[in-house]
């Protein structure tokens, strides 16, 4: 059977929770929406890699990620107040998408795209958090592997440039019922994208 290397495609269910076992659940794949992806191609959290290597397909995994291994600590540089009216639509405050806990897609300066989390609508500015959604927590990984495969060129070139990752955004392609919610979105580095 073939293990988990470089170059291999990969596809695997899980379900991720906060902390433990037994923390809250986060989200979920399954086989219907397994999470799919080139090993050792970038695409995934370095350590969430590093955990599977070498597992075949039946394979079961634990695979607990501290903060510090999946998105960082919480940064208080990157929680900004922004003037009101960057958040205008035709010169009026769009109160549909900006207010408080909402995520928005943003584009900074040099073009990168961002997503942000509304912390704080005040008279003139909106306080934005772009720290990752799990930034400062641990991620608690239990799974299966589905399939290990040997890639093809089109999708070692695909995942290379960017175009194949099982998802483009969110933790990942599972939302908590295992339905892809996110593919086609914006990437923001996700757990595994």
């Amino acid at each position: 059977m073939t293990q988990i290397s470089k170059n291999k495609m990969v596809s695997l269910k899980y379900i991720l929770r906060y902390d433990d076992a037994n923390g809250e659940l986060i989200e979920q794949t399954n086989e219907d929406s397994p999470l799919s992806f080139l090993y050792g191609a970038g695409l995934m959290l370095p350590k969430f890699e590093e955990h599977l290597a070498g597992l075949k397909q039946g394979d079961k995994f634990q695979i607990s990620l501290d903060a510090v291994d999946a998105y960082g600590e919480v940064e208080d540089e990157a929680i900004v107040d922004l003037p009101k009216e960057v958040f205008f639509v035709d010169g009026v405050f769009d109160d549909e998408i900006v207010f408080e806990g909402n995520t928005v897609p943003m584009v900074s300066s040099e073009g990168q795209r961002l997503e942000g989390t509304i912390v704080k609508v005040g008279e003139t500015t909106v306080q934005v958090d772009f720290n990752h959604p799990l930034a400062g927590e641990t991620l608690f990984f239990t799974g299966e592997i589905l399939e290990v495969r040997e890639a093809t060129d089109k999708e070692i070139v695909d995942a290379t440039m960017g175009h194949n990752c099982g998802c483009e955004g969110g933790c990942d392609c599972g939302d908590s019922e295992g339905k892809d919610s996110c593919c086609g979105s914006s990437n923001n580095g996700g757990c595994c994208c």
